[in-house]
């Protein structure tokens, strides 16, 4: 039986077998062997193809899941379960914000507490992004159909898009640096994802209870691990849907509409 999902990711990624193949590594009738056989790589392959279709391996290639190595590495990458937000250590953020030099990327609706925990947020995010650090910042759009049904469900209405446009203001001065990117989304947000560098805390959302009020997973990436890159791939899958804030925009209170 051919291997559907591979073949309709290699399409949706406007590449070829070819393509894929010299990526990879790999003979071309090698990677048709995968689609049409319905082959399983080596983990190796397995990686550098789920990497470049901006997936999961497990979404690819499910029996993986079945693979001892990759549960145990998957248990690996879990390092703590805290029962809502505020029960995470004081210094556990500002400390992985601080250590991060490769990639700090953020998936929220408002985020506020970032800046209201940490006023010069904007400030340490310019001086990281000069040195060469990836930021990537998804916010909701406080216009969305999204925010405001996610607004009605915490019982505070047009309260989350207040937030947001709260939120948005203190960052806009870090949008004067390239380098910082910031983009709008409009999706149903399953989960807040703070990633900075081989760190992860995951917020996960439940109906009607604010993002504080609700667990966070600590992750760390350990090679073989599909956690982390089970939702640095759902990070990516909003990224590629959002709108981008140009840099020298102005955001806030009354932002205005970009195209």
């Amino acid at each position: 039986m051919p291997n559907e999902r591979l073949r309709s990711s290699i399409i949706a990624a406007n590449l070829s077998i070819i393509d894929l193949a010299a990526h990879v590594g790999v003979d071309p009738k090698t990677v048709e062997r995968w689609v049409t056989k319905a082959r399983i790589p080596h983990r190796t392959h397995r990686w550098a193809t789920a990497s470049l279709l901006n997936t999961d391996e497990a979404y690819l290639w499910p029996d993986v899941l079945d693979d001892v190595r990759i549960r145990s590495a998957s248990e690996a990458e879990f390092l703590h379960l805290y029962p809502h937000r505020g029960a995470l250590p004081p210094s556990l953020l500002p400390t992985l914000f601080e250590r991060a030099t490769d990639a700090i990327e953020v998936l929220v609706y408002s985020g506020l507490f970032l800046p209201d925990s940490y006023p010069d947020l904007a400030g340490m995010l310019m001086v990281k992004a000069s040195t060469g650090t990836k930021i990537r910042i998804l916010a909701g759009d406080p216009d969305s159909a999204a925010v405001a049904r996610r607004g009605d469900e915490e019982g505070i209405g047009d309260g989350l898009a207040a937030r947001i446009r709260l939120s948005l203001g203190y960052l806009a001065l870090a949008l004067e640096i390239p380098g910082v990117d910031i983009r709008l989304h409009a999706t149903t947000l399953y989960a807040s994802v703070y990633r900075l560098d081989e760190d992860m805390l995951v917020n996960i959302h439940t109906y009607g209870a604010p993002a504080a009020h609700n667990p966070v997973i600590h992750l760390r990436r350990v090679p073989g691990g599909r956690l982390f890159g089970h939702y640095l791939a759902s990070f990516d899958r909003v990224w590629a849907t959002a709108t981008p804030v140009p840099h020298n925009h102005a955001v806030g209170p009354e932002r205005r509409k970009v195209s």
